[in-house]
């Protein structure tokens, strides 16, 4: 894409089988037409998200949350969150806990008409979004530095290196997961060694 990655988000159904809906959220803004009209300014759109369906080879949700927090040390992130979201499909589930279930899973309601905002790759996943809505969710978010916006900024981190990464293995365990319990765990990964004033 040649653009810096803004986020990468990953959601899935506590469940054995349950495949992963990753998402790299992309920065940067691309003409709706190729037209040029001087006299009609045409507003950019921001580019759309990329996603892609993981098989996880009957895995467990511990395997899938060991990967990303590998995937995020190496790339740099400062943290990793991991939320664990209940159903939205029950009696009193506020809307706005349906809105954030179908963003988790790439599915904008709210967004402008024609904009996709994410070009989506996996087959399955309205099947996740409704298995979502009857059992809960777990999605996990990280802000890359290496080959992300991130990277412009200059935070302290004494772990990283020069391209803005680290060196493998990621050496942060995970958490316990308590499914059917919502709750959010942040593994931070960054550190500073010296103190700022």
């Amino acid at each position: 894409m040649k653009l810096p990655i803004y986020a990468v988000t990953a959601a899935t159904v506590p469940r054995r089988d349950a495949p992963i809906l990753l998402i790299i959220h992309w920065h940067g803004f691309a003409r709706e037409t190729p037209l040029r009209r001087d006299e009609l300014p045409l507003p950019p759109r921001s580019v759309a998200g990329s996603a892609l369906q993981v098989e996880v080879p009957a895995g467990d949700i511990e395997s899938v949350e060991r990967a990303l927090l590998d995937a995020a040390w190496q790339l740099g992130a400062w943290d990793l969150e991991r939320v664990v979201k209940r159903p939205w499909w029950r009696l009193g589930a506020p809307a706005s806990e349906a809105l954030a279930g179908h963003r988790a899973f790439g599915d904008y309601p709210d967004a402008n008409d024609g904009d996709p905002g994410v070009v989506m790759e996996a087959p399955d996943r309205d099947e996740l979004m409704r298995a979502a809505a009857r059992r809960g969710y777990v999605r996990w978010l990280f802000r890359p530095r290496k080959s992300g916006l991130w990277q412009r900024f200059q935070d302290e981190d004494s772990t990283l290196d020069m391209s803005g990464g680290r060196a493998p293995p990621c050496p942060v365990l995970p958490y316990p997961l308590e499914t059917g319990r919502a709750g959010r765990a942040v593994y931070r990964l960054g550190r500073v060694d010296r103190l700022i004033i």
